[in-house]
């Protein structure tokens, strides 16, 4: 699936767009408030482009907010003006607002209109996006082939990357997803239930903080499981399913993660997403031995057999005879041929 985050402009935003493609309009700031694409600043010609850059650009910019910038060169094709886009994002902002901003790029340059756009640039320091910068990079740049939509969007999230390994205790962004620490808490909680303390776990994504931590500790019944999921809000569930197979008893440890659809904002469903797997890892690295890992929309899936015939599927001893194909229809008699003579 491409991580498209649901992200669309406003109206005022396609108004806005709709008349300045080819005004007098030298630069247009754009950003993400209340899960929609906004104007939040624009500059009208002054000067030629390169005269213009600095002034317009470097004030629009905040030191700890991602923005994208659109800016018009004087240059035209087809009787259009061509437009430098340029994403800002910083290291210092916070990792979920540089994955909101690099999964609503394409969706952006798409409702601009990709065909006026000239040229891309990146930038997570200010050096970066300057005019001086900009000529850097066309300098050392080679023209790279074009770029699909989930190409790009991996491309922007490649770039904000910090390190590929785990860590209990640093905040990272990985290649498969964002790895937030556990706090203090949902630590313990996980080793009690090593240790036999409880049965069942429940995490939640602090976003302020930018941590999972445990959301409630509890020893349950396989009856009683589907109760703790939450129908408004994603989680993440730790259960040692006690039960019989095959005369033996065992004691399974089930990962689940629960997603109640589009009931949650898109920032949760795009956050609990990324999340997951790094969380997994660090949670093998303590030493719990996850046996299977589940996704879920909703408390109700969990109900019967539905655990147990996840950890031990049917297996079909059955197997059908092979079965010759058939000859062609009106393929006439069989012919007889006879055994050669020595």
């Amino acid at each position: 699936m491409s991580h498209q985050t649901g992200i669309h402009a406003n109206e005022e935003l396609k108004k806005y767009f709709a008349k300045s493609r080819n005004a007098n309009v030298r630069v247009i700031k754009v950003s993400i408030k209340n899960e929609e694409l906004t104007l939040d600043g624009h500059h009208s010609v002054k000067s030629n482009w390169e005269n213009d850059y600095d002034k317009f650009v470097l004030p629009l910019i905040e030191d700890d907010q991602p923005c994208y910038i659109l800016y018009r060169f004087d240059s035209k094709v087809d009787k259009n003006y061509e437009w430098l886009f340029i994403s800002w994002s910083p290291d210092t902002a916070p990792i979920r607002q540089k994955m909101l901003y690099a999964s609503t790029k394409a969706t952006l340059k798409q409702e601009f209109g990709s065909a006026q756009i000239k040229e891309d640039l990146h930038g997570t320091v200010k050096s970066e996006i300057t005019l001086e910068g900009y000529h850097k990079h066309n300098k050392n740049a080679i023209a790279p082939a074009p770029l699909t939509s989930r190409e790009e969007e991996l491309q922007e999230l490649k770039k904000s990357e910090v390190h590929t390994d785990y860590s209990v205790d640093s905040k990272q962004q990985t290649l498969g997803g964002v790895a937030f620490p556990l706090t203090k808490s949902a630590k313990n909680a996980i080793e009690e239930l090593l240790n036999g303390q409880h049965n069942y776990v429940q995490f939640k994504i602090d976003m302020d903080n930018e941590e999972i931590d445990v959301s409630s500790t509890d020893t349950v019944s396989i009856e009683k499981l589907p109760s703790k999921v939450p129908e408004d809000s994603a989680r993440y569930h730790l259960f040692n399913f006690d039960h019989s197979h095959e005369g033996e008893r065992l004691v399974s440890t089930v990962f689940i993660y629960s997603m109640p659809g589009y009931n949650c904002p898109i920032r949760e469903r795009m956050l609990y997403s990324s999340c997951k797997n790094p969380l997994i890892q660090t949670i093998s690295n303590i030493g719990l031995d996850i046996v299977k890992k589940i996704e879920i929309d909703s408390g109700a899936e969990l109900a019967g057999n539905f655990l147990y015939d996840e950890i031990h599927p049917t297996k079909s001893h059955h197997l059908p005879k092979f079965a010759k194909p058939k000859g062609p229809p009106n393929r006439g008699p069989r012919r007889m041929t006879k055994p050669q003579q020595s």
